[in-house]
């Protein structure tokens, strides 16, 4: 997800695609601690997803 699409989402939204790749993160985790994963890469792009959100969110609330 790229920031431009981000910045367009309401703050509830992001709130909640925030949660959800949280939860999406774990399981790719421990999947990939069980079984090693086809593209290692999508745990870190989950992490950069998680980081825009988080930073977007964040932005909005100073901006307050």
């Amino acid at each position: 997800m790229k920031t431009a699409e981000i910045k367009e989402l309401t703050t509830a939204e992001i709130a909640e695609r925030l949660t959800a790749e949280k939860e999406a993160l774990t399981r790719m985790q421990l999947n990939h601690s069980i079984s090693p994963l086809d593209n290692p890469q999508q745990i870190k792009a989950a992490r950069r997803n998680i980081a825009r959100l988080a930073t977007e969110l964040r932005a909005r609330e100073i901006n307050k």
